[in-house]
């Protein structure tokens, strides 16, 4: 008898550890989001099906949150259509969402200045590149979108490869 409650006790709490679930990969199960805006002005993305908006969240931009970024170092974000190119579980900054600046005019721009384009702009959250960042400091990346950690979770689940994203000024 004593056997067969310890075996109980071993198997409920082998159970209950299972079905603890502290990934930051999610699942996502609802409408596909066929496209995603950013708002700069207004520090706003959106997750888009359609017309409708699916979620929506504050973000952070680089230290010149204002124009077009025209060259590697400027701290822009780039405006224009781009597309959701890469998915990157092993960032500094929990999870990213890799974007395809620059794109062809974004490059003869840069040239034309005499300076490299730059890349590697993404979605991402605050982890351990970001820890040391003030809460309060809203504009803290380099020129990439950052929101929290628990949110680039949902976006990373709700957002594939090959999604456009609209960055608006």
């Amino acid at each position: 008898m004593q056997f067969l409650r310890l075996t109980l006790v071993v198997l409920v709490l082998g159970l209950a550890a299972c079905g603890a679930d502290d990934s930051k990969f999610r699942r996502y199960s609802g409408p596909d989001v066929t496209s995603v805006q950013v708002h700069k002005a207004e520090r706003k993305m959106y997750l888009l099906h359609g017309s409708k908006v699916l979620r929506q969240y504050d973000i952070g931009l680089g230290p010149m949150p204002v124009g077009h970024k025209r060259h590697e170092g400027d701290g822009r974000t780039p405006e224009g259509i781009y597309y959701i190119d890469r998915q990157n579980p092993n960032s500094k900054y929990h999870l990213s969402l890799g974007i395809s600046y620059p794109n062809p005019s974004d490059q003869q721009m840069a040239f034309l200045a005499g300076k490299p384009p730059g890349g590697d702009i993404f979605i991402h959250g605050r982890g351990a590149g970001g820890a040391s960042v003030p809460a309060n400091v809203r504009d803290w990346t380099a020129g990439c979108i950052a929101v929290s950690d628990a949110e680039v979770e949902e976006i990373y689940a709700m957002v594939k490869v090959g999604t456009p994203i609209l960055i608006l000024p």
